[in-house]
């Protein structure tokens, strides 16, 4: 277990997130296919080649949740109860097929449960791709286990 307890976050601590992921075409086609999203601009080279991009962009849904996945090792791997929200999702930059992604969190909010028995910790993830560009931000509102005493 790797994950922090809620007592282990601090408000404006910033996390680097060590691994990052290069997003296949393949990656972007399983995961648009398994969440039936068909939309043309992420599976159609024709479509997408017509647009203000020239090429397929990936599903941001995909690149948010594997913001997630690599930010889990960090931060709640074995120490999450539930993730309670993602909010204030941005996608300001477009990912492409072969970009490397990295992410990190920022801790920006914590607070014990009312029966003070576990704590709600919010991190602001930014996630950029090989050329440092911001490609996707979110805010991650977790419940988190607290130490045994």
């Amino acid at each position: 277990m790797t994950g922090r307890y809620y007592e282990e976050f601090e408000v404006g601590e910033t996390i680097e997130h060590e691994k990052r992921r290069t997003i296949s075409e393949s990656d972007n086609q399983r995961f648009s296919d398994m969440t039936m999203n068909q939309q043309p601009l992420h599976l159609d080279r024709e479509f997408a080649e017509d647009t203000q991009f020239g090429r397929r962009l990936v599903n941001g849904l995909y690149t948010m949740s594997l913001a997630v996945g690599l930010s889990i090792p960090d931060t709640t791997d074995g120490t999450i109860v539930a993730n309670l929200s993602y909010d204030n999702v941005e996608h300001p930059h477009p990912v492409f097929h072969g970009d490397t992604v990295r992410a990190q969190s920022t801790v920006t909010d914590k607070r014990e449960t009312s029966d003070g028995e576990r704590g709600v910790v919010t991190m602001h993830v930014e996630v950029f791709n090989q050329d440092d560009e911001l490609v996707c931000e979110f805010d991650r509102t977790v419940l988190s286990l607290k130490q045994a005493e």
